[in-house]
């Protein structure tokens, strides 16, 4: 699993849609994520630090938890199916843990609030992420193939070890 991070909220060009986008701690890909528009604003007003004079859901949803003394450990985005992706909230009360399905976006709005950790399972990552700067992945790949033409086979020989016998 991967933990990655809020990075903000985009707007699809064509139909205007939100995009929740999570990057890894790298930052070097981006997993962007269509939610809803209440999910959007939802995620801005904790990324903006906004405060309300009732609470909206997802503040309700925390203070429920913390009313029945229930922790929200961490968020998982586990699978996309369909172009869907999918995740469970691992939550403990007390000694007893649970996960619980979820919208990625409810999930993602929940764990801001709360600051628990949000990890994507590598396959989801290596499916659907975006490079964020194409320029210096170009540079690492050809800088990797650069070392891979100048090795030489005796590069991978045991150093300090006699070839000939020794009596």
């Amino acid at each position: 699993m991967i933990e990655m991070k809020v990075a903000g909220i985009a707007l699809e060009a064509a139909t205007r849609s939100p995009i929740v986008l999570l990057r890894d701690a790298s930052e070097r890909r981006q997993l962007p994520i269509y939610i809803g528009q209440d999910q959007a604003r939802a995620i801005i007003s904790v990324l903006e630090n906004q405060t309300h004079p009732r609470p909206l859901t997802h503040d309700l949803m925390v203070n429920i938890f913390d009313e029945i003394d229930v922790v929200l450990e961490r968020v998982v985005i586990h699978s996309l199916q369909d172009s869907t992706f999918f995740a469970v909230m691992t939550v403990r009360q007390g000694e007893v843990k649970k996960d619980i399905d979820a919208r990625p976006s409810d999930a993602i709005a929940l764990a801001l609030r709360t600051r628990s950790p949000i990890w994507v399972m590598e396959e989801v990552v290596a499916e659907a992420a975006l490079p964020v700067d194409r320029d210096a992945d170009e540079a690492e790949q050809k800088a990797f193939r650069d070392f891979l033409s100048n090795l030489n086979p005796s590069d991978f020989t045991q150093r300090g070890r006699s070839t000939s016998s020794e009596s």
